[in-house]
């Protein structure tokens, strides 16, 4: 698998030595990297994210020690939930042997994985890479919904009825005699809506609102 383009992985960790080493196995697979010593580190880095490196809008996952001092790892998640951040910035924990239920039970309630120190590099990396997949298909999937409510917003009243009737699968003239207007003027806002809505067809246009 390639590396999601744009990507980057959160390392949050309080061994130093953790980090490096996740940091130095990132960099020889070609995945930037980020690392923060504490969970109170990376929240504030989030609740500042619109002046750093990164935005929601770009593909990451988060590495997530269980055990740590302060904030822990699980109080961390527990925020990630509230924030609805979970698909965006999937989390693979990272545990020793006796948080193997706790992080099992992460996972049940959203976690994308966790992996039980010592890790094996690979398995870890793949994970990783699968998790950042995931992150970037979401980022797709929002990206196109934004765009469809942007150009929803541009239409007009009457485009928007004549929109409503060419999807449900209406001719001009059926359209034109439900509207009260000539099928000239139809076929003007027909036009404009396939326009507005970057599509080519009816069916191109009536399969674009099913899938909002």
């Amino acid at each position: 698998m390639q590396p999601t383009q744009n990507a980057l992985v959160f390392i949050v960790d309080d061994d130093a030595g953790v980090r490096e080493a996740l940091a130095w196995l990132l960099r020889s697979r070609r995945l930037p990297s980020e690392s923060f010593e504490s969970a109170d580190e990376f929240v504030a880095f989030l609740n500042h994210n619109k002046a750093s490196a990164w935005s929601p809008s770009q593909p990451g996952c988060l590495l997530l020690d269980v055990r740590m001092p302060g904030l822990s790892g699980l109080a961390l998640f527990e925020q990630l939930i509230e924030r609805q951040l979970l698909d965006v910035l999937p989390v693979i924990f990272l545990t020793g042997h006796a948080d193997v239920p706790t992080a099992v039970d992460a996972v049940k309630r959203g976690a994308f994985d966790f992996c039980e120190k010592p890790f094996s590099d690979n398995a870890l990396v793949d994970r990783i890479e699968q998790a950042l997949e995931r992150s970037a298909q979401t980022q797709a999937a929002l990206q196109s919904k934004r765009s469809l409510q942007q150009n929803l917003a541009e239409l007009t009243e009457r485009e928007r009825d004549v929109m409503r009737l060419v999807v449900e699968g209406l001719p001009n003239k059926l359209i034109a005699d439900q509207l009260d207007i000539s099928v000239r003027t139809v076929e003007v806002h027909r036009a404009r809506v396939f326009d507005k809505m970057a599509v080519k067809s009816a069916v191109e246009l009536a399969n674009l609102m099913r899938r909002d």
